[in-house]
């Protein structure tokens, strides 16, 4: 490494999604020269585009500690459309799951045997959305530029050297600007906060941990414009009122071949995509992969129901294919060095995890590059952790994807997970100081630590008994079911209820009171 090149920047950040740019506004606020390089240039399209409660507390805690308003109020969606309406978005409730059968209609009784529904809000103005990452990223990356970062897009790390004292890295423009030659840069540390296989993996040869993981799923995506909610054109299930309209909502439909999400913006397009299991792949993979709009198509023909939502639908963007979704290394930190989880591992977009567990590892190296860097172990240990839980939890619902009843209980067994820790972050002063290092997924619960993978354990033994794996669920859920999950009034409909919450303000280690005394904070500053 050439020792007369001086150190220019104190942290390097490869890529610019909305991690790489909020972690660069972070350490800017920091005092530290930040440089932010990206491949390609914004606004671009992206996937990664439902947030959560957590993901949105994650928002709050980081614009409350570095001063970055825009962020408090892309946290809930009536401060987005008050304070921020030229981003576009979608508006998101809760979750909602219909489950579906090859060749036969959507069907549904009075029972919700085929659907299932948990709101994340009681109300729109509080509530998560969908990110139209093409704008929101944009604006991202154009606040961290406002705001002092070094921001170099259409730039590649083509190579990567790490000694004790910092980083050398070796940039390269745009193939169209292939007349200037590659640039050397001498940085204090590196970030990976791009996707699989970034150049800082691949230089250090940290090795695949992929083969521990049971679930092989790829995908075909787009955006569509015309796509009509299922009660439209489902006439012959009895749907009935919800907690909220079902469409307004990450809506999940499962299918014998996988299942396929649907996210609805508020400007009429839907981002959509069939994420495939490759054990039960009916096209020739070359077929995939050479022709993904027939694919799609042939994929819509065996789910009438399906079918006739995208009746009238066209891909405002190509109809993309990835062949395998799940990655994971064996190493997410290292002496001058950090991965994003987006950079470390991924293993389903189910349930939309992506988005919070990025913004918790976003706020540690905050805390990292303020003031503990030699720690960079803790952060390392932590992430191998989570990724555990959420690979444990992706295997327990394909586990009982063919068994809607059985993959009801993963995901109750889930939303008990995230809920109690929303509120306990929320509405204990000590968990919302820590929030970011209490482990997402119950990594660091000691009653919900090991339930993820006893779930899908059971599920997997085939020998087992599973008539009872839905009581299973819910007794084990109960020490934490601060939701009512455990006991619904309606069968699989979860509506957001604030006195449960207050009656079993025990298992937070609360008072009534005190809770009543919180709830304000439920969403932040409501009136800001």
């Amino acid at each position: 490494m050439p020792r007369s090149l001086p150190i220019s920047h104190d942290v390097a950040i490869i890529g610019a999604g909305f991690a790489g740019s909020i972690l660069a506004r972070i350490l800017c606020r920091q005092g530290k020269k930040v440089l932010l390089l990206e491949r390609e240039s914004h606004p671009r399209f992206a996937l990664g585009e439902s947030s959560t409660p957590l993901a949105n507390l994650a928002l709050e805690r980081i614009a409350a500690r570095y001063d970055l308003p825009d962020l408090h109020h892309l946290a809930t969606y009536g401060r987005w459309m008050r304070h921020l309406p030229h981003l576009r978005r979608g508006l998101k409730r809760g979750f909602t799951f219909f489950d579906h059968r090859r060749g036969e209609p959507f069907r549904n009784s009075g029972f919700n045997e085929a659907r299932l529904m948990v709101a994340a809000s009681p109300e729109d103005r509080l509530a998560d959305t969908h990110w139209l990452r093409q704008d929101v990223d944009h604006h991202l990356v154009t606040m961290a530029e406002k705001e002092g970062v070094d921001y170099r897009e259409l730039t590649r790390v083509t190579d990567l050297q790490i000694d004790e004292s910092s980083v050398l890295l070796t940039i390269q423009g745009a193939a169209t600007q292939a007349q200037r030659s590659a640039e050397q840069v001498r940085v204090g540390w590196v970030v990976d906060a791009s996707g699989a296989g970034g150049v800082v993996a691949r230089s250090l040869e940290i090795p695949f941990r992929v083969e521990q993981t049971r679930t092989d799923t790829g995908l075909l995506f787009a955006h569509f414009e015309g796509v009509k909610p299922l009660a439209e054109v489902a006439a012959g299930a009895i749907l009935g009122d919800g907690p909220y309209p079902e469409h307004q909502a990450a809506v999940h439909h499962i299918l014998d071949d996988g299942w396929m999400y649907q996210l609805p913006f508020d400007h009429g397009v839907t981002s959509a995509g069939l994420v495939l299991r490759n054990d039960r792949l009916r096209l020739d993979p070359s077929t995939l992969t050479q022709d993904p709009t027939g694919a799609w198509q042939a994929y819509l023909q065996d789910y009438p129901t399906v079918q006739a939502q995208f009746a009238d639908a066209e891909a405002v963007n190509r109809i993309r294919y990835v062949p395998r979704l799940q990655y994971q290394f064996s190493r997410s930190a290292g002496p001058r060095w950090f991965l994003l989880p987006q950079a470390y591992a991924f293993f389903d977009p189910l349930y939309s995890v992506g988005m919070a567990w990025s913004l918790n590892a976003v706020e540690r190296l905050g805390d990292l590059f303020a003031n503990h860097l030699e720690t960079w172990r803790s952060y390392s240990m932590l992430l191998s952790q989570e990724a555990d839980q959420v690979r444990y939890l992706i295997e327990a619902a394909y586990a009982g994807m063919d068994d809607f009843e059985h993959f009801t209980a993963v995901s109750l067994l889930y939303f008990a997970t995230v809920s109690y820790s929303e509120m306990q972050q929320r509405l204990t002063s000590e968990a919302e100081r820590s929030g970011a290092w209490s482990g997402f997924l119950g990594a660091r619960d000691p009653v919900v630590q090991s339930l993820l993978v006893q779930a899908r354990d059971r599920l997997l033994n085939v020998g087992s008994n599973l008539e009872d794996f839905s009581d299973w669920v819910r007794r084990r859920i109960e020490p934490r079911d601060i939701a009512g999950l455990a006991s619904p009034s309606t069968p699989n409909l979860y509506p957001v209820n604030l006195d449960l919450l207050v009656e079993r303000s025990h298992l937070l280690g609360l008072e009534p009171e005190e809770i009543v005394a919180a709830l304000p904070r439920l969403r932040g500053d409501l009136d800001a």
